[in-house]
């Protein structure tokens, strides 16, 4: 056990440098949705070069990757999951960056036991993470089945706060368009052959502010009207609202998504225009915890030097596609702090943050943590027997989560 943990150790120490001129060339050169080109080149290609096996476009995201290596002899299956997407106008303002060379590190360094202990190592990279054009890719590798013979999952995030943070509950969401069609006539000449897709629109966006007085704190609604007509005198034939539903299980996501449904149909039925309402990119899941396997990581952190905050049970209204992962095989998403002081998520601070000497130090000490974590779950079948029933537990019973 000491020579596996020193040669994982040593491998991240020696290679240290490689990944961290990654994180930040893809920081140098931010990418959004479905256009992490480089950042998807660039990490397969390291990896490639370390002996894994690469499918790339993967999971039917042309900027995902799938990285494998498989070990001759027979034994679990995890996944380092990668994100690598940035903020449009903003650049890495999440520190994804750091986020994926963390993943490949721990994939390579893993690997490096990998044949002495048996079964295999995968990096995903999943882009679009913030959502956007093709966005929120775990849902597509989650559906796709690339987690059919997956044990569990593993990413570390880069935190805001001067101390670290186990995994943390958040909210699904489910990104939909509204549409109306209409009929469109001479508001002013012919106004009786018009049919009005924009009174739809506002039909739907009122009888949403009035369910909200009839919704529990566990579901949050917001949306704008991003196409409510061309000309004021005339009469609009089409329609378009995005929102976004959010609940803080899967299980009350889908009532309110039957709710919302039915005030679409409602309205069309009130106005004679034919109405939809559909997913405009992946339903991102809320996240399901699996105390069990953030203990894990947290003696492997702590040892390491790092201090971690106590697990909350506040649920955070925000969501992640990790979520999606995690209804199917027990997932981690710990955070890493990469700032001596608290600063804001989504901010020009968290991008220089993202480009500092303690990101960068960060980054090696959550993949030795994560390399180690599954090293400690590899050689223990009980353990892992243990997670997996801790999960099917958590999963049974996430609608009776406290808000």
């Amino acid at each position: 056990m000491s020579d596996l943990r020193k040669t994982i150790i040593d491998y991240a120490d020696n290679n240290a440098e490689v990944y961290q001129k990654i994180a930040l060339a893809i920081h140098d050169k931010p990418e959004v949705s479905d256009f992490e080109f480089f950042a998807c080149d660039t990490l397969s290609s390291q990896l490639e070069k370390e002996g894994f096996t690469i499918e790339k476009p993967a999971a039917g995201h042309r900027t995902a990757f799938a990285a494998s290596y498989k070990s001759s002899k027979p034994g679990p299956v995890v996944v380092f999951l990668a994100e690598y997407d940035a903020l449009g106008g903003l650049g890495h303002g999440c520190g994804h960056n750091i986020y994926g060379a963390t993943s490949a590190l721990a994939g390579a360094s893993f690997k490096q036991v990998i044949d002495q202990i048996g079964g295999e190592v995968r990096v995903y990279g999943t882009p679009g993470e913030e959502g956007g054009q093709n966005g929120s890719s775990k849902g597509s590798f989650a559906k796709k089945g690339y987690l059919s013979d997956v044990d569990f999952a593993i990413g570390v995030h880069p935190g805001t706060k001067p101390t670290d943070s186990l995994s943390g509950r958040n909210f699904a969401c489910e990104p939909v368009d509204i549409e109306f069609h209409g009929k469109s006539a001479h508001a002013a000449g012919n106004p009786q052959d018009g049919i009005n897709a924009l009174d739809a629109q506002i039909l739907v966006y009122n009888a949403i502010s009035v369910l909200r007085q009839q919704l529990t704190n566990r579901i949050r609604i917001h949306g704008v009207i991003v196409n409510g007509g061309q000309a004021p005198n005339v009469i609009p034939d089409y329609t378009l609202s995005k929102y976004y539903l959010r609940a803080a299980d899967i299980n009350t996501l889908n009532d309110l998504h039957k709710k919302v449904e039915n005030i679409v149909q409602g309205a069309a039925l009130a106005t004679g225009c034919t109405g939809s309402m559909k997913d405009y990119q992946n339903l991102v899941e809320n996240m399901v915890l699996t105390p069990s396997l953030d203990a894990v990581y947290e003696k492997e952190i702590t040892a390491l030097g790092n201090t971690v905050e106590p697990q909350s049970d506040k649920v955070s209204p925000g969501s992640s596609d990790v979520g999606n992962i995690s209804q199917v095989v027990p997932t981690i998403q710990p955070s890493i702090s990469i700032t001596d002081t608290q600063i804001p998520g989504h901010s020009i601070e968290m991008v220089k943050a993202a480009a500092s000497d303690k990101a960068l130090a960060a980054l090696v000490k959550a993949a030795k943590a994560i390399a180690l974590t599954s090293l400690d779950v590899f050689l223990d079948p009980q353990l892992l027997k243990k997670i997996k029933e801790d999960h099917a537990y958590q999963v049974e019973h996430q609608s009776d989560v406290p808000v």
